[in-house]
């Protein structure tokens, strides 16, 4: 029997069960009705006093959160109104109208956040927090950690105010220069050398997993290239804001290490980090002995840098299609194979409308899932083009979206999982994908099925935390003795070589890399999140093989219902998983060994 969703065809979404009309009289009285309750809100502050009944701060909270959903829906609907049509000019200016209103919403409501912060003491907070609902505890314990690395608020504000000339300045000259930049292809036809101009740095960077190894090296020539000309100033740049992170992270508010600031951020311990980042640093084999097996499948003696993402197949025909209905059926089938509710979930995206799956002009590029508040199903946006990878976005964002879901009977407050925890649903979804994909491919098939996933966990784990690492050390050298521009570029050569060992033949080009690389400017110690979650899913992975449904699933579920109303350490070790441990860490890269040894099996 055919299903319901294999004639499916790609469409837009519903966002009507937000807002109608934003131009009617009923949406004008919705944003009345948030002003009356955040006057409501104001008036409470009287009641911010030490011996505030436990009863009355509650009521407090529920008031902000009761405003921050009504902000979050009229703000949701401008928003996916714009990413449907970024050519609108009406969604345009509801966006303006409404970022304006959430910014003086959220400053008008800044008292509470800084009294329970700052202004009342430590036995009275903790009276507070043990005596409202479990699901805010874990919330509350972490804005008072935050708050023991504030300072006053005078001193606040000096900081935030010298910040939009301070760092937040050399960010924005650091985007304003690079994405200026314009780079210059040089392929070489027989005797002739043909130039093609970029000015969008992102058409050439693709060219980097093109099946035309010249296009390949002429593209990172390129972009190198034109970073290397620029790293006086973006290395510069580099220097002074991790001066500023430093005068501010370590010599004023008292957080251990450079890197404290961003576990911290994300309620992780110090020693979890370590632990993943050690572990990381001891499986770099894994990944040598696959780029020594990849080389052998491009026919290459050995893997250059400039090929590490050279896909396998070459031919057209290699790379299948798939039409919208199959790629929905493919994935809900895979869903349900795990678990049934898993299924379900997802099936009331489709039941909502609440997908926007069509490529069109205008429409917003890329995908992602957007969950307004957890009471409302999320909505996800796609641009379907029948490729392999579009069917394993379709299942990432859904797994974010059943993530949401679960976690829905949490407050809105704590509903979002923190940024390690952030893609436990959706890289598990993929997994699930392509494991049911596999079943029905040939031999040729999973082969290059399996060498595109162990290429996406080196970028995912091993890559990122290496650049963590690299940051790890060029904070402290630049921090504590004052380092060079070309002693930083030292140190991230030293931690390419690391990184590939004998596996992969780095040319002097890739020292300045590390310029070409956001993350680093915009936020300091970010990627070590991508290693943590994706590494984090493949040991969970390796347990349901291990465990089966039975065992797993109830564990799992509750890993996700959770939200992020726990701290990730003690969340997971109810599971009987300790991710302090580097043994813990150590399952993941088994499991990828595990594919390497396939892969291997595979071979004609």
């Amino acid at each position: 029997m055919t299903s319901s969703y294999a004639n499916m065809k790609v469409g837009r979404w519903d966002i009507t069960d937000l807002v109608k009309d934003p131009s009617s009289k009923e949406f004008s009285q919705f944003l009345r009705s948030i002003e009356e309750q955040l006057v409501q809100f104001e008036e409470s502050r009287q009641l911010l006093r030490p011996d505030i009944l436990p009863e009355e701060f509650e009521g407090l909270i529920h008031m902000l959160e009761t405003i921050s959903e009504k902000v979050s829906i009229a703000s949701g609907h401008a928003y996916l109104r714009y990413y449907a049509d970024t050519s609108s000019n009406e969604a345009s200016a509801l966006v303006i109208k409404m970022d304006k209103l959430a910014s003086e919403i959220s400053n008008r409501m800044l008292f509470f956040d800084l009294w329970f912060k700052k202004q009342i003491d430590h036995e009275n907070a903790n009276r507070l927090i043990n005596a409202v609902p479990e699901a805010y505890q874990e919330h509350l314990r972490h804005k008072r950690l935050v708050a023991k690395y504030s300072l006053s608020e005078p001193e606040e504000k000096i900081i935030s105010t010298l910040e939009v000339t301070g760092t937040r300045a050399l960010i924005k000259i650091y985007d304003k220069m690079t994405s200026g930049f314009e780079f210059t292809m040089k392929l070489r036809h027989g005797r002739k050398t043909i130039e093609k101009k970029f000015d969008n740095k992102e058409k050439l960077v693709s060219l980097v997993r093109s099946p035309d190894g010249n296009r390949r090296e002429a593209a990172y020539k390129s972009l190198l290239h034109v970073y290397k000309r620029n790293s006086g100033v973006l290395g510069e740049i580099y220097q002074n804001i991790i001066m500023q992170w430093r005068d501010e992270a370590i010599l004023m508010r008292g957080y251990r290490s450079p890197i404290s600031v961003r576990n911290i951020a994300n309620n992780l311990d110090d020693v979890t980090v370590e632990a993943l980042l050690a572990a990381c640093r001891n499986n770099v084999a894994t990944f040598h002995d696959y780029f020594i097996e990849k080389a052998k499948m491009l026919g290459m003696k050995k893997l250059h840098r400039y090929h590490l993402y050279a896909p396998i197949s070459k031919k057209a025909s290699d790379s299948k299609k798939f039409t919208y209905g199959k790629a929905v059926e493919i994935v809900l089938d895979s869903f349900g194979n795990f678990d049934p509710q898993f299924r379900r979930l997802a099936e009331r995206v489709f039941a909502e409308q609440h997908i926007d799956s069509e490529i069109r002009k205008a429409k917003r590029g890329g995908a992602f899932c957007y969950t307004v508040t957890p009471k409302l199903t999320p909505y996800v946006l796609l641009n379907f083009d029948g490729l392999s990878r579009d069917v394993s976005t379709l299942a990432h964002e859904f797994g974010h979206a059943i993530h949401s879901m679960l976690a829905s009977d949490m407050p809105l407050m704590v509903f979002h999982a923190p940024l390690p925890l952030a893609e436990t649903a959706s890289v598990f979804a993929e997994m699930l994908l392509n494991e049911k994909l596999s079943e029905k491919m040939s031999k040729k098939e999973r082969r290059i099925l399996l060498a595109e996933q162990i290429d996406n966990l080196y970028a995912t784990i091993l890559r990122q935390a290496y650049f963590t690492l690299f940051e790890i050390n060029a904070h402290k050298a630049i921090g504590e003795n004052n380092a060079t521009i070309d002693s930083v570029a030292k140190i991230y050569m030293d931690n390419l070589r690391e990184q590939f060992g004998t596996a992969v033949t780095i040319s002097p080009d890739f020292e300045w890399e590390w310029v070409y690389i956001p993350h680093f400017y915009h936020t300091p110690f970010y990627t070590y999140a991508y290693s943590f979650g994706n590494l984090l899913v493949l040991s969970l992975y390796r347990q349901y093989k291990l465990e089966g449904k039975s065992s797993f699933v109830p564990k799992y579920f509750k890993i996700l219902s959770a939200g992020g109303s726990r701290k990730p350490e003690e969340l997971l070790m109810e599971a009987g998983i300790d991710i302090s441990r580097e043994e813990f860490w150590q399952q993941g890269f088994d499991y990828v060994q595990e594919m390497i040894q396939q892969l291997k099996a595979l071979a004609p």
